[in-house]
């Protein structure tokens, strides 16, 4: 019942952690600002923000308004979820592969996507068998809106001799469901793609817990 998560983590491995002592090995040992524990940070954390995800979510100064968190161990943290987010990405990188369905976009970028408070507009850009050569970020709006012009969308694509691009954006609200914008943008995209020979093969919303994909329900 004494031991630490640490000592805990080596005698049983981490999977018998919970989240708020792996976060506690993650702060540091010792005692933090104000006498608390790295445990009690920890918890702390936990109880604000009621997941990971919402701790992943939260920026430096929010983790810093827990009792006992620094900015030192805010980094720390975000640190660590983020080296999470990205071997979760690695196991669905389509490292030499095409893409094949939009569960396999969705499961590459959903890690980097879903959980952001800004709306995040990008295109993947696809050789000639659909496999991807990279990804590149459009614009970067508020809230709840995104400004998106066809030329910063097609001008790396062209630039890099992309046989063909996937639009793709977060919905902070959650809802993956397409907004009347975001369908007059992709029928105005769509277009555009067709006159330069840059076919727009999907649109994926990315929200929560899901996402839309234009091309799965015969929209594209």
């Amino acid at each position: 019942m004494g031991e630490r998560p640490r000592e805990r983590l080596i005698r049983y491995g981490a999977e018998g952690l919970s989240d708020a002592h792996l976060l506690a090995i993650i702060i540091g040992a010792g005692s933090a600002p104000g006498g608390k524990t790295a445990v009690d940070v920890a918890r702390g954390l936990v109880e604000k923000f009621g997941s990971l995800e919402g701790i992943e979510a939260a920026g430096i100064a929010e983790l810093c308004g827990v009792d006992g968190m620094t900015e030192a161990k805010a980094a720390q943290v975000k640190s660590s979820l983020e080296l999470g987010k990205r071997i979760v990405a690695e196991k669905h990188a389509p490292y030499g592969k095409a893409f094949s369905t939009s569960q396999d976009i969705y499961g590459y970028f959903a890690p980097f996507l879903k959980g952001l408070k800004k709306e995040i507009f990008k295109i993947i850009l696809l050789d000639s068998q659909n496999t991807m050569m990279r990804d590149v970020t459009v614009s970067e709006g508020s809230l709840d809106k995104s400004i998106v012009h066809p030329r910063e969308v097609f001008k790396p694509a062209i630039r890099e001799s992309a046989a063909s691009i996937i639009l793709m954006h977060n919905h902070p609200s959650g809802d993956p469901a397409p907004s009347k914008h975001d369908k007059t943008i992709t029928e105005k995209l769509v277009s555009t793609g067709e006159v330069v020979g840059i076919r727009v093969l999907d649109h994926i919303i990315i929200g929560k817990k899901g996402y839309f994909s234009f091309c799965d329900e015969l929209l594209i």
